[in-house]
């Protein structure tokens, strides 16, 4: 049988006297209409029984389903599709589908995502102070597609809340905290993954030499203060000193008797030993001199600054970021932070000269005649550790420790070493809070939640301070929680409570593993003993979970206004 088509039949006809649309026009695609559609629509389907309708429901009025392939894309045309949709009978309003097999999502059967009203164990919860995100089979069991904000009101409070969307939300690209130089060659590169699976078990340590003093602690800082009668943060001028390893006078003599092989600092070291936790960029030096390791920083190093809310799932956006609130950038808060932490610990002492506790040696950084301000309470502990793997290759550790303050054992009357540190709040309605709840509020009532919200948003900080108080061989470390007197200004703050722990317990807690940061320890300084005598750069990469050891040429650092390289994750002091 002969074929024809409309065209043929549309020329047979005399020019003038044909019916119907044009044969060709901007409408018309070989003679058929069309209209433009994206890929998101469904074509080529004589009846669709899934297809939208106008209210965005199904045929049976139940819920739309989510197309997360196409959920970006602008569903071009779709206001064309109106053109062709024919007119709905009146005998198809009696009509409905007897039996279909639900749609199957990547999430599993029955796959919803809830927003503003969770729900637990099947039961939505009229407060919306729980977000989570059901998985199917599991009668509302939070699975691991979603965040669970357990913030009390929610939004009500004005704090973001996570879901599904924030699975995929850009990456940062946060600078590096060091100019990686073109004539350094790049020795290691270890991820975090290989660093985590390694162990070392070290012994409790020994107490080599002490300086300093140290001032009793003020126990009436551990009683909550009435809100009309709160604590101001005062600045009080007290000579304090971040002396690197290798400028370490009493370090450098230890290294001439060959006490150890790897020297270092408490704040170096612990940052070296919870490395796996970072987020943001840092660095080291690490020198080798003969058979000896000096874990060394650079001054005002990134390392040196006390980072806020840095393991925060939406941690606080940098300029380059967007954001436009100056106070609460990663920079400010961490100079904001440093500056609490610094005066907090001279404020919570009693300053009574006649009953201080004295170490067997002064001070060695603080010289009266050059100094103008009076040395802050502060004991440096220089203490010993057995990194050796077997008899045949001993390996001993040096480390300068700090203490703090002291108290009396309320039962056995004992002194006992604190280390103080402060958490700071600055806005809990701001980006970059983390979903903390309001401490002037909450404290008190809800401790165990403000503690595990900062366990979470502060995980690298505290793990650090953590360390350093075992190093230290501290009794209890005190941890006060300061917050802005007024939340849009940061130079004003008030004192809200002070809480205190075995650092051993906090560090259970935590789920912070010693043996895995003497691995790393031990690991690293393998590495440089393999190499020739030098000078090497640790760094984190500011994007990626990894670390690289780079080996640079002498005489690097020796012009600290040239090799040094300040970004966003490192601040200098003022």
């Amino acid at each position: 049988m002969a074929s024809y088509s409309l065209a043929d039949l549309v020329s047979a006809l005399p020019e003038g006297d044909g019916w119907g649309p044009p044969v060709v026009s901007e409408t018309t695609l070989n003679g058929v209409p069309y209209a433009p559609f994206s890929k998101g629509d469904k074509l080529g389907r004589m009846a669709d029984w899934t297809a939208d309708s106008k209210d965005g429901r199904d045929g049976r009025g139940g819920r739309q389903q989510y197309n997360r392939n196409y959920r970006d894309q602008q569903i071009y045309g779709a206001g064309s599709a109106a053109l062709f949709t024919a007119p709905v009978a009146e005998d198809e309003n009696t009509f409905s589908v007897v039996s279909r097999e639900p749609t199957k999502t990547r999430y599993g059967r029955g796959a919803v995502f809830t927003r503003g009203r969770g729900q637990r164990g099947g039961r939505g919860d009229a407060r919306g102070g729980r977000q989570t995100l059901q998985r199917g089979g599991r009668g509302g069991q939070q699975g691991g597609y979603g965040y669970d904000n357990r913030g009390g009101r929610g939004n009500a409070r004005g704090g973001r809340r996570f879901g599904w969307k924030d699975w995929d939300k850009p990456a940062r690209n946060r600078d590096a905290s060091i100019n990686i130089k073109p004539d350094w060659q790049l020795l290691e590169e270890i991820d975090f993954n290989r660093l985590a699976k390694l162990n070392l078990d070290a012994d409790e340590g020994e107490d080599v030499e002490s300086y300093g003093f140290l001032y009793y602690y003020d126990r009436s800082f551990d009683k909550q203060p009435v809100k009309a009668a709160e604590r101001r943060l005062t600045a009080l001028d007290r000579a304090t000193y971040n002396v690197t390893t290798s400028s370490d006078p009493v370090i450098q003599e230890m290294a001439e008797r060959d006490e150890a092989t790897i020297f270092a600092t408490d704040s170096i070291l612990s940052m070296l030993m919870c490395s796996t936790r970072s987020i943001y960029p840092w660095d080291m030096i690490i020198v080798r001199q003969g058979n000896k390791i000096f874990l060394d920083k650079r001054d005002n190093a990134a390392l040196d600054m006390v980072t806020v809310n840095e393991n925060a799932a939406d941690a606080p956006l940098d300029a380059s970021e967007g954001s436009k609130d100056s106070v609460n950038q990663p920079a400010a808060l961490a100079e904001e932070a440093t500056y609490i932490n610094h005066n907090f610990a001279n404020q919570v002492v009693l300053e009574n000269q006649s009953q201080r506790v004295d170490m067997p040696q002064d001070n060695p950084f603080y010289n009266a005649s050059e100094e103008t301000e009076p040395p802050a309470s502060k004991a440096y502990k220089y203490r010993k550790f057995d990194l050796s793997t077997s008899e045949e290759d001993p390996m001993y550790l040096v480390v300068r420790t700090e203490i703090d303050a002291v108290q009396k054992n309320a039962i056995s009357g004992d002194d006992q070493y604190l280390t103080v540190k402060a958490l700071n709040e600055f806005d809990s309605k701001a980006q970059g809070s983390g979903g903390a709840l309001d401490w002037r509020t909450k404290l008190v009532s809800q401790r165990g939640a403000v503690v595990a919200t900062e366990m979470k948003n502060n995980s690298v900080k505290l793990a650090r301070w953590t360390v350093q108080s075992i190093l230290s061989k501290a009794d209890v470390m005190k941890v006060g929680f300061v917050s802005r007197a007024n939340p849009k200004t940061n130079d004003k703050h008030v004192i809200l409570g002070v809480i205190g722990w075995k650092p051993k317990d906090f560090a259970n807690q935590m789920n912070l593993s010693l043996s895995n940061g003497w691995g790393i320890v031990r690991t690293i300084a393998d590495m440089c003993l393999k190499r020739e005598e030098g000078k090497f750069v640790l760094v984190k990469d500011p994007n990626k979970q990894i670390l690289r050891l780079y080996e640079v040429p002498a005489g690097s650092f020796d012009d600290e206004g040239e090799d040094e390289f300040e970004g966003p994750g490192e601040i200098a002091e003022e």
